[in-house]
């Protein structure tokens, strides 16, 4: 407990003086030197983060078989598999709904400039989404090699294969178990290499924050406060929610669970990715009492399929863009663009930047002009720390719930 403790100190440590580092470059020095120290500076979040994503693919893969073989038959695989759905479609709906509740509400686009935009930054992701099709959308689920998948960290397609084979390793009886067992140690000593990446954890904190301070800085605040504003009362209402939902199901176990996931969350703010806590966010959930079957099956499947504060800023973000464009929606428009959101979202977990290029691709198809989403890109990371440490929450909780319907929290 002291050691997890003294990580999460470390990390806040490590928060606190990239931040005084990054703003004493941005207050001091030019822009081509600002620009270079958050180049280098980031190498050591590059280092952190790579480390983790070398890990997902075995750990994703190990754990998702194992917990499949482990639940014994199709039939349970699919209430604990409808379980979890159950909470994930609940959670992306009233995440969206929320997102489209709060624009109505405050009309964030109404302050936005159009002056301001910096065109030129959106034009990577335009182009990204001219490729966004029922087809690519397809492509991003099913794999065509396992190999390529992984090579790739293509999570969904890893899931989606994993299951199969899951599926087959527990209907094949006594050959089977061999391969799981042999998964089972795979996967503890993957779990065993996580806490020797986390001990970079604290370095690759302090090269994310110092480099986006070093170039940003801090009037980036003043000129989207009302943005920003209204997008954190958005994620503020977001975790009272869920938070409230847990507490319901969870009850008392509820504030031990949170005390389990603040490591994980933190981090996730930190280097704005989800993908670099998935392994700890793993452990921890076991720690604190979830049948390993259940986090091996469900975690994976959350990282896909329940991405509570992505969600909430892709409704929040589009109809702001509208707005800015003094395009006008009715709520016919606002809840087919809901539900457009609800699938297209779920095709591209694991691309970098993944809510701005849904975003992107959800404003050409209602004839928003796609390069709006240049208004929003300079506060881009700052919105991305909230909605990932979201994410984390959303599926540390889902998956604790699961396991409480399921009768399986110790």
């Amino acid at each position: 407990m002291r050691k997890r403790n003294n990580l999460t100190l470390y990390i806040f440590i490590a928060m606190i003086l990239g931040a005084v580092v990054g703003y004493y470059i941005y207050a001091n020095y030019p822009s081509e030197t600002r620009n270079a120290f958050s180049s280098n500076i980031k190498l050591l979040s590059t280092i952190f983060l790579r480390l983790v994503q070398m890990i997902i693919a075995p750990l994703v893969f190990s754990t998702l078989v194992v917990g499949i073989a482990k639940l014994g038959n199709i039939k349970t695989v699919g209430r604990v598999g409808g379980k979890a759905l159950l909470w994930f479609l609940s959670a992306s709906l009233a995440s969206l709904l929320l997102g489209m509740l709060l624009v109505n509400i405050f009309q964030p686009g109404a302050s936005i400039n159009l002056s301001n935009a910096d065109v030129s930054g959106a034009q990577d992701l335009v182009g990204k989404t001219q490729q966004f099709s029922l087809q690519n959308f397809v492509e991003h689920v099913f794999p065509v090699s396992i190999i390529d998948a992984m090579a790739q960290n293509q999570v969904l397609q890893i899931v989606v294969f994993s299951v199969l084979f899951g599926i087959a390793t527990a209907a094949i009886g006594e050959k089977g178990k061999i391969i799981i067992k042999a998964l089972d140690a795979v996967s503890h000593v993957v779990l065993k290499m996580v806490g020797y990446v986390m001990m970079v954890a604290p370095l690759g904190v302090f090269g994310a924050i110092a480099g986006v301070m070093a170039t940003q800085g801090p009037q980036i605040f003043v000129f989207y406060a009302q943005y920003f504003l209204y997008f954190i009362i958005g994620i503020l209402l977001l975790w009272v929610l869920l938070i409230t939902v847990g507490f319901i199901i969870l009850q008392k176990r509820l504030p031990n669970l949170l005390k389990h996931i603040v490591q994980p969350i933190i981090i996730a703010f930190s280097t704005t990715s989800s993908e670099a806590v998935f392994p700890k966010l793993t452990e921890e959930l076991e720690r604190f009492g979830c049948d390993e079957r259940i986090v091996s099956f469900v975690l994976p499947l959350g990282y896909s399929f329940n991405l509570d504060g992505s969600m909430m800023y892709m409704t929040f973000a589009s109809m702001s863009i509208a707005e800015a464009y003094k395009i006008p929606l009715d709520y016919g428009t606002q809840l087919t663009m809901l539900l457009v959101l609800m699938l297209t979202s779920k095709g591209i977990a694991g691309v970098p930047r993944a809510s701005l290029v849904v975003v992107t691709a959800t404003c050409a198809m209602f004839k928003i002009p796609p390069e709006g989403v240049a208004l929003i890109l300079p506060i881009d990371h700052f919105c991305d720390m909230f909605r990932t440490a979201t994410n984390v929450l959303g599926n540390a909780l889902a998956t604790s719930v699961v396991s409480k319907w399921e009768k399986a929290l110790d």
